[in-house]
């Protein structure tokens, strides 16, 4: 993807006693995309994309327990919690315009949960890479170094442990006079994880707003006969399949996502 220079602006709103931030990447457009990363990103994740949207203004936020958020003090990462910043922001941050939303993983079921009950608010909704019928286990993230001497240190721990999408964890990674660390709250990870796991095809399915799901051929996360089923079940509802790209679409193949979700944004105007 071309890189384009963009400062976006950093902004801080409370939820329910906890102080959560977001990236405003600016644009004068009365179409809002909000953008939400997964587990161990922050908003920054869709930094290049939010440059391209020349005919968006792009809204990214550090959902709770991640990038510049506060980590939940009681390790509150529940389904109704994280919903319920969606709906702060929008409600107090933008006036309650209802917005275009993007979700990667647990962004995304964020985005249809939050479609479900809030429909009002939402014009449409893109997912990427995640399912309705959801079993992962996220616990090997508390074995993560709190702290590690170096960058180079920290990677090598995250190999030993086995860990395969480096690069990924490492988007989380920060510096600080105690060495090299995740910003995420590596120890709540794993119950936020586990609230993210179970069946949803009600919530899937609940929302009539149009609807993106992208899927990445060779993700962990997701298979082929599900998002098929996905994109059969509702109306309404697109299916954009990359044969060469796992559970990070937008960072596998960067240029073909912003096509898709070009593409998309566009045909709702």
């Amino acid at each position: 993807m071309t890189k384009n220079k963009i400062t976006p602006i950093r902004k801080y709103f409370q939820s329910n006693g906890i102080n959560l931030s977001y990236l405003d990447f600016g644009g004068n457009s009365e179409n809002i995309l909000l953008v939400l990363h997964g587990h161990m990103n922050d908003a920054r994740t869709f930094l290049d994309l939010a440059a391209r949207l020349k005919n968006w203004r792009v809204i990214g936020l550090d959902q709770r327990g991640h990038g510049w958020s506060d980590h939940s003090p009681t390790k509150d990462y529940s389904r109704e919690s994280y919903i319920e910043d969606i709906h702060q922001l929008i409600r107090t941050e933008l006036d309650g315009q209802a917005v275009t939303i993007l979700g990667h993983s647990l962004g995304g079921i964020n985005a249809y949960q939050f479609a479900a009950r809030y429909p009002a608010y939402v014009k449409a909704v893109i997912v990427e890479d995640i399912g309705v019928e959801i079993e992962l286990d996220m616990s090997f993230v508390e074995n993560f170094p709190e702290r590690s001497t170096s960058l180079e240190e920290l990677r090598e721990s995250l190999i030993g442990m086995g860990v395969r999408a480096v690069d990924y964890f490492s988007e989380s990674v920060f510096q600080d006079e105690k060495g090299w660390g995740f910003r995420s709250d590596v120890k709540g990870i794993k119950s936020s994880q586990e609230n993210v796991n179970g069946v949803w095809w009600d919530d899937w399915l609940a929302s009539h707003c149009p609807m993106l799901l992208i899927y990445g051929r060779r993700s962990f996360v997701l298979d082929m006969d599900q998002a098929e089923q996905m994109a059969s079940r509702r109306p309404n509802t697109k299916l954009e399949v990359f044969e060469n790209a796992g559970h990070g679409v937008h960072s596998d193949d960067p240029e073909g996502y912003f096509k898709v979700v070009q593409r998309f944004l566009e045909e709702l105007k």
